[in-house]
């Protein structure tokens, strides 16, 4: 019996592309993997000219950066496609988007230009919702977070458990609330649940600061505990100007986004 060879050639690629995906509703429970096993099946569904490694098990060319945790819903996830064959853009992405679950939504698709993803992102913006916690509570436990020099957590990681310095990773964090529908000039209906809402800019450090690494520093500085589960979303990813702004990945010459962090939450 002969043994199959492996391939020896690597297949050229023609075309990058990058795409944006949101993780939305229930959706935000699915892990990194199980997103990248969902998007290889779509990649083969909405039949992509994908290009693959050489070797015994070549593998389809997909790079991520900064993936989401699981639990956290995302507005703001990318990958880069590398692909045997130039397509349209816009096609591609109305392809993957209905070979994917609702849920699961190819927000944007774009030829890469300029430097490598991974070099076009050094932070996350992220909306926590804290259950129960009026702004009050928030606006004091966000100072006392802003006024440590370091607040460690623990983390349980794949090579042990370590610590995490929140602080250093935090470059801005501001407070508000919910509009409500009077606020808004509509009729009044039931009173809204109490729930604060952060706004967190963070830098991509190693290991990168997540939402529940937040949450269990303020639960350190201030003893601030949700009455109910925490809900993230992460907004915008990027690189990180002077003034805590965020520029846009897609963007050829990386122009910052319009989101400005104040300076006295720096």
């Amino acid at each position: 019996m002969s043994r199959r060879q492996p391939q020896t050639e690597v297949e050229p690629v023609v075309q990058r592309l990058r795409i944006r995906y949101a993780k939305r509703g229930r959706l935000r429970f699915v892990s990194h993997r199980d997103f990248a096993r969902a998007l290889e099946r779509a990649i083969r569904r909405a039949e992509v000219p994908i290009a693959h490694s050489a070797g015994f098990s070549p593998h389809p060319k997909v790079s991520y950066v900064g993936a989401a945790p699981t639990g956290a819903a995302s507005e703001a996830e990318y990958a880069e496609l590398g692909l045997r064959r130039v397509v349209d853009p816009e096609q591609l992405r109305i392809a993957l988007d209905a070979a994917l679950p609702p849920g699961l939504d190819i927000i944007a698709c774009v030829s890469a230009e300029g430097d490598g993803l991974a070099d076009r992102v050094d932070g996350s913006s992220w909306r926590i919702e804290l259950p129960g916690v009026d702004l009050t509570a928030a606006d004091a436990a966000v100072a006392k977070l802003l006024a440590a020099d370091s607040v460690p957590v623990e983390r349980r990681t794949k090579s042990g458990r370590r610590d995490v310095d929140v602080r250093a990773g935090l470059i801005s964090v501001a407070t508000t609330v919910p509009v409500t529908a009077a606020a808004a000039g509509a009729p009044v209906g039931p009173p809204t649940e109490v729930c604060a809402i952060l706004e967190v800019v963070v830098r991509h450090t190693t290991p990168a600061v997540r939402p529940d690494d937040v949450l269990a520093a303020l639960r350190i500085v201030a003893d601030l505990v949700p009455a109910a589960p925490a809900r993230a979303t992460r907004l915008a990813q990027g690189r990180l100007d002077d003034a805590g702004r965020l520029a846009d990945p897609f963007a050829p010459d990386m122009t910052a986004d319009t989101t400005v962090v104040p300076a006295s939450q720096q």
